[in-house]
């Protein structure tokens, strides 16, 4: 256990954390414990790699906390009435069906994709999306739309890699 995958478990914590603070109403502060889920990605991402830390515990663990933190987030905007169902639903279809075929192909032992520019670039616009939903901007839904639709272009891309990199098995 290093410094990165201790980071990774630290974001496993914060969504009950984010969980209590949401539902007790304070949202503001709800939308900050999921900043800081995002700062400590960044920053165990940055450790890992300038440090030599790359594990595969870490390789499986970071994506499966960043998918986790924003399922419940999303789950959370949909139960409270920020977001319709279909947007939600979108969303949902994307990103288990992500966690599910990484897991499927991962105990297949088939070879993996690391995080690239376009799923950190997807994670970046969610949080954007979600300060936006949170402070009740106008086109708010308008732009996680966007980002749902940005989300799906990364999945395809992401796919594509994964055939290519696996063509040879």
């Amino acid at each position: 256990m290093n410094v990165p995958n201790m980071l990774t478990m630290f974001r496993f914590v914060l969504i009950p954390v984010y969980i209590i603070v949401f539902v007790n109403g304070y949202t503001i502060s709800a939308f900050l414990i999921v900043l800081l889920a995002g700062l400590t990605d960044v920053l165990d991402g940055y450790i890992a790699r300038t440090h030599g830390l790359v594990t595969p515990l870490g390789e499986m663990l970071d994506p499966l906390a960043d998918k986790s933190m924003m399922i419940v987030v999303i789950l959370s905007l949909l139960i409270s009435g920020f977001i319709p169902w279909y947007a939600a639903a979108a969303f949902f279809i994307r990103d288990i069906g992500m966690i599910i075929g990484s897991a499927i192909f991962h105990f297949r032992g088939k070879k993996t994709v690391p995080a690239n520019t376009m799923g950190k670039l997807t994670t970046i616009l969610y949080y954007i999306a979600i300060l936006l939903i949170v402070f009740e901007i106008e086109y708010a839904i308008h732009y996680l739309w966007f980002v749902i639709a940005f989300s799906f272009i990364t999945s395809a891309i992401y796919i594509a890699k994964f055939k290519a990199l696996n063509s040879d098995s």
